[in-house]
C-alpha cells in the first residue's frame, strides 16, 4: 500500500485497479487530488489476467472504419454507433499514450506487432510478452501510480455504498463508503466525483477465467444508489478454457486461434466447419455454443485445441504463459492436443453510461467492464476491452474537469441505424424475510445451469424466484466475503429477469425456447430500481443493521 490518505476529500475517488482505474487515475491527477480504492492489492485486477492484446487500427492496411464495422458485426446489432466511433478513432491515440507510459508491446524487426484474431477483419491485436498483455499493462501502470504525488492508494478497501446527498440541482453522488478489510473500520471518503472501473462479474458463474476479484460490485453498488444498469443479459462465454484434471479455467487465448489453431472433437476430426463458415475465427459466442454442441453429440466431455501443426518451438515463443501453465498439468503443446471447455469471460452489461462515462447519477463515471458504454452490444469483439478501459476512462476524466475540447472524437461513421427504444423495467427488491439465504457456490452452480450458455423460461424463472428469496434473507456483516455474495446475489437476480423478458437469441444470450433474432427485441434491456436501498450491511464487530435514513449506511459503536 502506499501515499497513506492525509485528508478524506477529493477531486476524483477511483474505485478499482485495473487498466480502466488506473489510467483514468493517471489523467486526473493532472487536474486535482485522486483515491484510488482496490479491495484486493493494487494488481489484483481482471487487467492482468488479459493475454489476447489490446486492439487498434494501427496499421497502414487498416483504418478506424474497418474496426468499426467489425465491432458492429460482433455486436449483434446492439452496439451504440457513436460509442464505437468513439473507440476506434481515440484507441489509437489511447495506445501511444501507453507506449510512452512505458508498456512494452511486442515488435518485430523494430515495428509493432500485430495479431489477428476472431472477426476482426486485419490483424490489428497489439500484445506484450506474448500472452501476458493485461499483466505488463497493469505493471506499468501501477507503477507510474505508485510514484505519483497527487494519487492516493488504498489498498483492501471494499466499498459497498455511495454516498447519495440531496442538492439544489437534485440528487447526486458525493463520495463512498467501504471497509478496511485489515482492521474492519468502516470508512468515508468525500470528492467531487467518483469513477467506478471495479470490473466485471465472472465469479457468478461455476466456470469462469476471472479472478476472484470479479464479483460485479461496482454495479451493484451503483444499482442501489439508483443509477441505471442495462443488457445484463449479455454473458460473454470464452471458447477455449483450460480443462485439465486439477487446473483451474485458465484462458487460452482467442489469439492461439488467430494464429491457426484447430478445434478438435475426441475423435480427433475437425468441427467448427460444420458449424460456421468462418470456422475457428468465428465469434465467441458462435464457437462456444459449437463446442457444446459438438460435445452433446459426440459425448465426449470437451472439446481439444490443437497446436501440433504450428510447431511447439512457434508456440512457446508467441505464447510463453498459455505453454507453461500446459506444461504444469502435464500437457506438452508441442505434441499434445489442449482439452478445452467454454467458461464465462466477460459481461457486455453494467451501469449505463453515455459516451463521455457519465451515468443516470450526477457525480457517477463508470468505464471499462462495469459500464455498459455501448460498444459490446450483444456480443464484445475479441481484445476491445481493454481498449473500451483505456478509451472511456479518458472521456470520463475530460467530462469532469471540463476539458472536452481536447479533440475527442464524438463522430460515428455511417452504416446503422437508430436503435428502437430501450425496454425497461422497473425492479422491485425483495424485502427481508424469513428462510436460508443459500450459499455463494450454491448460487455460481445456478446460475452455470440455468444462465449459462443455454437458457430456457423455465430455467430463468426458476433462477429468479431463487435469488429473490436468498436476496430477502441475507444481510451481510462488513466482511469482504458476505459483501461480495450480496453483490453476486443481487447481479444474479437482475441478470435473470433481464434474460427472462428477453425472449430471442441474439449475441451470446441463447434461448432454446426462441432460437431466432426478433426485430422487436433490436434495443436495450435497462433495469432501475424502484427506490435506492442502500446496503443494510452489519458492522463486523456488532453484528447489526447500521441505517442512517437520510443517504446511507454508517458505522456503529464497536
Amino acid at each position: 500500500m502506499s501515499n497513506q490518505a492525509a485528508n478524506q476529500s477529493f477531486d476524483l475517488v477511483v474505485v478499482g485497479s485495473g487498466l480502466a482505474g488506473l489510467y483514468g487515475a493517471l489523467l486526473a491527477a493532472d487536474h486535482g487530488d485522486v483515491l484510488v480504492l482496490t479491495k484486493g492489492s493494487i494488481e489484483d485486477a481482471n487487467t492482468t489476467f488479459a493475454q489476447g492484446g489490446i486492439a487498434a487500427a494501427v496499421a497502414p492496411s487498416d483504418n478506424p472504419e474497418l474496426h468499426f464495422a467489425d465491432t458492429m458485426s460482433a455486436g449483434d446489432g446492439l452496439c451504440d454507433p457513436a460509442a464505437v466511433g468513439a473507440l476506434v478513432e481515440e484507441g489509437p491515440r489511447r495506445v501511444i499514450e501507453l507506449i510512452r507510459l512505458g508498456v512494452p508491446f511486442d515488435r518485430v524487426n523494430g515495428e509493432v506487432a500485430l495479431g489477428q484474431e476472431a472477426a476482426h477483419s486485419r490483424p490489428r491485436i497489439l500484445h506484450a510478452g506474448g500472452d501476458a498483455t493485461g499483466s505488463r499493462i497493469e505493471r506499468t501502470l501501477s507503477a507510474t501510480v505508485l510514484n505519483h504525488r497527487r494519487i492516493t492508494i488504498r489498498e483492501n478497501c471494499d466499498v459497498f455504498d455511495l454516498v447519495v446527498a440531496d442538492g439544489p440541482g437534485g440528487r447526486r453522488v458525493t463520495g463512498v463508503r467501504g471497509v478496511d478489510a485489515t482492521t474492519g473500520e468502516i470508512v468515508s471518503f468525500e470528492a467531487n466525483a467518483v469513477l467506478l472501473a471495479s470490473g466485471g462479474a465472472g465469479q457468478l458463474f461455476a466456470h469462469t477465467t476471472n479472478p476472484p476479484v470479479a464479483t460485479g460490485d461496482g454495479i451493484a453498488v451503483a444499482f442501489r444508489a439508483g443509477a441505471d444498469v442495462a443488457d445484463l443479459e449479455f454473458v460473454q462465454f470464452h471458447p477455449t478454457a483450460l480443462l485439465a484434471p486439477g487446473a483451474p479455467r485458465f484462458l487460452i487465448s482467442e489469439a492461439v486461434r488467430g494464429e491457426g489453431a484447430i478445434l478438435r472433437n475426441g475423435k480427433g476430426e475437425r468441427f467448427m466447419p460444420n458449424y460456421d463458415p468462418r470456422a475457428e475465427l468465428a465469434p465467441r459466442d458462435v464457437v462456444a455454443r459449437s463446442i457444446v454442441f459438438e460435445t452433446e453429440k459426440t459425448g465426449d466431455s470437451c472439446a481439444y485445441l490443437d497446436v501440433r501443426h504450428l510447431g511447439g518451438a512457434a508456440v512457446r515463443a508467441r505464447f510463453p504463459t498459455i505453454s507453461r501453465v500446459c506444461g504444469e498439468f502435464g500437457i506438452d503443446v508441442g505434441t499434445d492436443v489442449i482439452p478445452v471447455a467454454p467458461a464465462t469471460h466477460y459481461l457486455m452489461g453494467g451501469i449505463i453510461t453515455d459516451v463521455w462515462g457519465q451515468t443516470s447519477l450526477p457525480g457517477l463515471y463508470a468505464c471499462g467492464e462495469c459500464a455498459c458504454s455501448g460498444v459490446h452490444g450483444a456480443n464484445r469483439l475479441a481484445s476491445n476491452s481493454l481498449l473500451e478501459a483505456a478509451v472511456f476512462s479518458a472521456r470520463a476524466v475530460s467530462h469532469l474537469f471540463q476539458r472536452t475540447g481536447d479533440d475527442l472524437a464524438t463522430r460515428a461513421p455511417a452504416g446503422d441505424a437508430e436503435l428502437l427504444p430501450s425496454r425497461r423495467r422497473t425492479v422491485a427488491l425483495p424485502r427481508p424475510g424469513s428462510g436460508p439465504a443459500g450459499d455463494p457456490e450454491a448460487l455460481r452452480e445456478l446460475n452455470w445451469n440455468l444462465a449459462g450458455l443455454t437458457r430456457s423460461a423455465d430455467g430463468l424463472a426458476t433462477l429468479k424466484g431463487t435469488t429473490g428469496s436468498w436476496l430477502g434473507n441475507f444481510v451481510p456483516s462488513s466482511t469482504r466475503p458476505d459483501l461480495e455474495y450480496a453483490n453476486m446475489l443481487l447481479l444474479s437476480h437482475l441478470l435473470a429477469g433481464s434474460a427472462l423478458a428477453r425472449e430471442e437469441s441474439r449475441g451470446s444470450h441463447y434461448r432454446v425456447d426462441f432460437l431466432t433474432k426478433d426485430p422487436t427485441w433490436r434495443r436495450h434491456s435497462i433495469v432501475t430500481a424502484a427506490e435506492p436501498a442502500p446496503l443494510p450491511v452489519r458492522n463486523r464487530y456488532t453484528r447489526t443493521a447500521i441505517r442512517n435514513e437520510s443517504v446511507a449506511w454508517t458505522p456503529t459503536e464497536k
